[in-house]
Parts: C-alpha cells; sequence; structure tokens
C-alpha cells in the first residue's frame, strides 16, 4: 500500500513538474513576443474591431474600383429621368439633374477617403516634427511651439476651416491643404508627450552623451518608438477630415461641383427629400457607416497599441 502511494506522489510531482514547465514555456514565449505580434494578439480579440477594420477595407476597394462599381457613369445627365424612384433601372434613383445616385454615392467614397486619408498625412506630417522639436529641444523652443498650438486648438475647428476655406477658395486640393493645416495640433501633443518621456530614458541618453547628430536620435530612435500614436491618432483623425469635408460642402465651400462628394449631395437633397427619400438618407448612412468605421477601429488600436490600455 505504501509503496501504490509513493507511486501516486511520484506521478502527481511529474505531472506538476510538466504544467510548470509548460507554463514556464508560454510564459517564455510570450515574453519573446515583438512588440506588433501582441498588439496584433490583442487586436484580433476585439471582434467589433476585426468587423470595422473589414469594413474599412471595403471602403478602400470600392474606392479603388469605383470606374468597375459604379453603374453608371456619375457625371452623366439624364434630365428626362431626373428625380426618377428607386427602381430596376436606378437602384437609388436619380438626382435633380438625373444623375445616379448609387454611382455618385460610389465616387463620393473615393471623395471622402482621398480627403481624410490626405490631409491626416499632411497633419501627421506636420504634427510629429513639430511635437518631436519641442519635446526634443523643449525651452523656448517647447513654449514657442506649445503656444502655437494652443492658439489653434482655441478656434472652433469647423469655424476656422470655414475661413481658411473662404480665403483659399473651394477646391479639393485647398481642402487638402486647410483640414491639414488644421489637424496637426492632437499630434503635435501627444508626439510631444511621448518624446519628453522617451528623452529621459537611459538609452537615448547615452545617444546624446555619446554624440549622436539631433536628426539621427530623431531619425532612428523616437520616430520608431512614436509609430503606434501615429497610427492612432491617423486612424481617429480621418474620420474627422471625412465629417468636416461633408460639412463644408454642404456649406458650398468643399469640392467644386459636379464633383461627387456626400456633402455636397446632402446639401442637395434637402429640396427633394419628400420626392426622392433615399438621396439623402443613402448618403447620410454612408457617411455615417463610414465615420463610426474609423472611430470604432481607432479605438480597438488604440487599446491594442497603448500597453496602459492592456489587461
Amino acid at each position: 500500500m505504501a509503496l501504490l502511494t509513493s507511486d501516486k506522489n511520484s506521478e502527481k510531482v511529474q505531472e506538476a513538474e510538466r504544467i510548470a514547465r509548460e507554463a514556464g514555456a508560454a510564459a517564455s514565449k510570450r515574453a519573446s513576443e515583438s512588440y506588433w505580434a501582441v498588439s496584433w494578439r490583442i487586436f484580433r480579440k476585439n471582434k467589433l474591431g476585426v468587423v470595422c477594420l473589414g469594413i474599412v477595407a471595403l471602403l478602400v476597394l470600392v474606392a479603388l474600383l469605383a470606374p468597375v462599381i459604379a453603374p453608371y457613369d456619375p457625371y452623366a445627365q439624364d434630365l428626362v429621368n431626373r428625380l426618377a424612384a428607386p427602381g430596376a433601372g436606378h437602384v437609388l434613383g436619380t438626382d435633380e439633374l438625373g444623375r445616379d445616385i448609387l454611382s455618385r454615392i460610389i465616387y463620393g467614397c473615393r471623395i471622402s477617403l482621398s480627403v481624410g486619408v490626405i490631409s491626416q498625412a499632411i497633419a501627421l506630417l506636420i504634427g510629429f516634427f513639430s511635437g518631436v522639436v519641442a519635446g526634443y529641444f523643449g525651452g523656448r523652443v517647447d513654449a514657442v511651439i506649445s503656444f502655437v498650438i494652443q492658439v489653434f486648438s482655441s478656434f472652433p475647428f469647423l469655424l476656422f476651416a470655414i475661413v481658411i476655406m473662404f480665403v483659399l477658395g473651394p477646391g479639393l486640393i485647398n481642402l487638402y491643404v486647410a483640414l491639414g493645416l488644421l489637424m496637426w495640433t492632437t499630434t503635435a501633443r501627444l508626439v510631444r508627450g511621448d518624446v519628453m518621456r522617451l528623452k529621459g530614458s537611459e538609452y537615448i541618453q547615452s545617444c546624446m552623451l555619446s554624440g549622436g547628430s539631433s536628426w539621427r536620435i530623431i531619425t532612428k530612435h523616437l520616430l520608431p518608438n512614436c509609430v503606434s500614436t501615429l497610427i492612432v491618432t491617423s486612424t481617429l483623425g480621418i474620420p474627422n477630415a471625412i465629417m468636416s469635408e461633408a460639412s463644408l460642402s454642404f456649406l458650398g465651400l468643399g469640392v467644386n461641383p459636379p464633383t461627387a462628394s456626400w456633402g455636397a449631395m446632402i446639401s442637395s437633397s434637402q429640396a427633394y427629400i419628400q420626392v426622392v427619400p433615399l438621396y439623402s438618407i443613402a448618403t447620410g448612412i454612408a457617411i455615417i457607416i463610414t465615420v463610426m468605421a474609423f472611430n470604432l477601429l481607432g479605438d480597438a488600436l488604440r487599446d491594442a497599441l497603448d500597453p496602459k490600455m492592456r489587461s
């Protein structure tokens, strides 16, 4: 009996050792995972974020393949069939000039995404370098840049955008520039905070003491550590740019007609909402889906990329 009990205890000890080894191997594997591998694993667990990533990818495909997907030329007028009800010929009907509404919504996706991406790229470029310069050099340089950031942030965004577009004039290029010049402050503040935190780390201090140039330190050490911040801010900034473009186009200060723009389409559809309600409803739904997808995707990326948000 004692021998049988001893064998059972030995088996339990071996089983415990095996479990411990497996747990240690799993912990070692997790520790050896790269930052991006861990972030991707966390992101995949967020089902809503994955769905929004799929929606964003689908919107990008729609924008790229607009000439193939659109059933009609979005600028071809058919005054005989103006304000036609939805039917087999036109799924969402036609507008006041007989243009196919679905085709214009598809091409409007291209305009909205281009405005969001290009204006945010301009904002990231300005915001990153101003934030790095302010956080890295500090002193008077930081004070001047911080003051400029406060000045830009103190004005109501849409009102400031209206003033700039009124000065520059309507047009797609002017819209890129205006929104890019107005959206850089958030990126600058976040990058400045990251750089000030990183500047005190040992490896940055050793690079500075060893005579490393400021440009090399910024590009080789600070920029890679700010990538996650730039990804999150750009993902959350794109829907803001899309909403701003829609608002400015609604007011007649966005893209020039007859360019298909969601904001301009909603503005034009007001007078015909009772005749062809899908004219404004479908366009509004397109804006809502796009903005919500980018916002929720940005939240999911923030949870995955920010170590403080990880559980």
